[in-house]
């Protein structure tokens, strides 16, 4: 290994247990401990945080307490643009640290597998409330599906990073009618959004994963001092990082649920 690539790997003392990057063993698979880095933790606490304001203001429209404009207003889009970048940036971040930390093909697949299942989950349940308009291809199965078309560059960050371009590129400045159909809308390049309440399309938003892993990248480099601020975060943020998943499932049940009692 060349002396520029055993400095594009080093990592502080401070974080270097804490990813987890595991000694040579006789096979790749054998996964190791990892510690949580509170710095993406945190991160991803926020993003849980601003998504339930999000989703806690549109209750209130759902209920008619109020009468915001989620589909047109720039500020609610602009809003929920910052969401979706934020989570996707973060799998692309988590699949290099999971690469780091040398966790195996079977680890990978059985977080898939939760995350597939969360995502049919939302789409049942959404069905139940919106029948017309249920989420058949939102932030979870975007999540999944770019995962796994991720996972294959995790370790070469400039291929991820220029593939990620091309995606987002031709996410936002593409589109036909042929992809209008709901059967092909989740690939992207739709002309108008779907009739659904969640929709996040491979193309722009897998671009955003990509490039996360490109980011992942950079902050190891960087030993994480861009992010090292985080570290003094609250615990109650970091704990919602650390639990994301159940988080998204069970806090729109819990706000609906409060929001009816509230306005009954």
């Amino acid at each position: 290994m060349t002396r520029h690539r055993q400095r594009a790997r080093a990592v502080s003392p401070r974080y270097e247990s804490t990813i987890g990057k595991a000694k040579a063993t006789s096979t790749d698979t054998a996964p190791t401990k990892v510690r949580r880095l509170r710095p993406i933790d945190a991160l991803r606490g926020i993003a849980i945080m601003l998504m339930i304001v999000y989703h806690f203001c549109f209750d209130l429209r759902f209920y008619r307490v109020t009468q915001a404009d989620f589909e047109h207003d720039p500020f609610w889009l602009g809003f929920r643009a910052l969401i979706v970048t934020s989570f996707m940036l973060l799998v692309g971040i988590s699949l290099v640290l999971a690469d780091r930390a040398r966790l195996s093909r079977e680890h990978f697949w059985k977080r898939i597998a939760l995350i597939t299942g969360c995502a049919l989950a939302a789409s049942v349940a959404s069905y139940l409330i919106f029948p017309r308009t249920f989420i058949y291809f939102g932030i979870l199965h975007c999540i999944a599906v770019a995962s796994v078309l991720a996972w294959p560059v995790t370790q070469r960050p400039r291929l991820a990073a220029a593939i990620g371009v091309v995606i987002l590129v031709a996410g936002l400045t593409l589109a036909h009618p042929v992809f209008d159909q709901r059967a092909l809308s989740w690939l992207g390049f739709t002309t108008a959004k779907p009739a659904t309440e969640d929709f996040v399309p491979l193309a722009p938003w897998a671009g955003v994963v990509f490039v996360g892993i490109a980011l992942g990248h950079a902050l190891i480099r960087a030993n994480f001092r861009p992010v090292a601020f985080l570290d003094a975060t609250p615990e109650w943020i970091r704990w919602l990082g650390r639990h994301s998943l159940v988080v998204y499932m069970v806090h729109q049940p819990i706000l609906l649920a409060l929001l009816w009692v509230a306005v009954r």
